[in-house]
């Protein structure tokens, strides 16, 4: 026979509070919502990521701000876009001579949804390539390029190069007859710059010459180096819209502080 040691006895603040009458019996609902906020305040108070959110996300913005400061925001997404149906066409694309066509041959007729996905892909390079112009356009007649911004102007100078790679480097990518001599007039052209233009050329071709390791180095480019260079410039630039606000457009005089005005007694 067990001997039963009594329990110790619970403080009076510890002791579960009888329910007020009348008041509803928690359900299953709201369980789940008190488990998520629990969790929620579990990574916060670990990590403090919501004085980061409410810095990053929470900001005065000037007076006429309009539809066209979201040209930024729309080129991030057409770069997630591009991001998102990259992978799903990783899965079934073969960068090796022999097997790139008929790779992406099988995307288009074949494999399910992959017309859909490669159509989103190839149209929405396009499209983050015209959406970072006018962002870049509406930064420069905005005059948003000025003291304190330059940095951010630069950076978005590099966003622009690395976008133009990122999209002559998959173009290459179907291995078909179009793409191919497309890439061998273009990487030419290239190899005619001054001073680095050579360098350059054989690293594209990954050799002296277009031989069969210049579709995997231009895979690699387009799938790796390109997105990482491209997702941390992104984080740059972001901070420091984030640090130092957006400009109000030109047409709008800043108002001055009455108090300033006066005169020091």
């Amino acid at each position: 026979m067990k001997l039963k040691l009594p329990a110790p006895p619970l403080p009076d603040s510890l002791k579960p509070q009888p329910r007020p009458p009348g008041e509803k019996r928690p359900g299953a609902l709201d369980g789940a919502k008190e488990a998520g906020i629990s969790a929620v305040d579990w990574v916060d108070e670990r990590t403090s990521l919501s004085g980061a959110a409410r810095w990053m996300m929470f900001r005065k913005v000037p007076k006429g701000t309009n539809w066209f400061y979201t040209l930024g925001s729309a080129a991030m997404f057409a770069f997630l876009n591009q991001a998102v149906t990259g992978v799903f066409l990783a899965m079934y694309y073969d960068p090796s001579p022999t097997n790139a066509y008929e790779s992406a041959r099988y995307i288009t007729n074949e494999a399910f949804l992959g017309e859909f996905v490669r159509g989103m892909h190839k149209w929405g390079s396009s499209v983050m390539v015209i959406l970072v112009f006018l962002h870049m356009g509406r930064t420069f007649f905005f005059g948003a390029y000025k003291y304190p911004r330059e940095l951010n102007w630069v950076i978005g100078g590099v966003l622009l190069v690395l976008t133009m790679l990122m999209s002559f480097t998959g173009y290459l990518l179907p291995f078909d007859q179009r793409s191919y001599w497309a890439t061998i007039v273009g990487v030419n052209i290239n190899g005619t710059g001054p001073l680095v233009g050579p360098y350059l050329n054989d690293f594209l071709l990954a050799g002296p010459e277009f031989s069969a390791t210049t579709l995997s180095r231009f895979y690699a480019i387009h799938m790796l180096l390109v997105p990482g260079l491209i997702a941390a410039m992104i984080g740059a630039h972001l901070y420091l819209v984030a640090k130092l606000g957006t400009t109000a457009p030109p047409w709008l005089k800043a108002e001055s502080d009455p108090e300033l005005r006066k005169e020091p007694k």
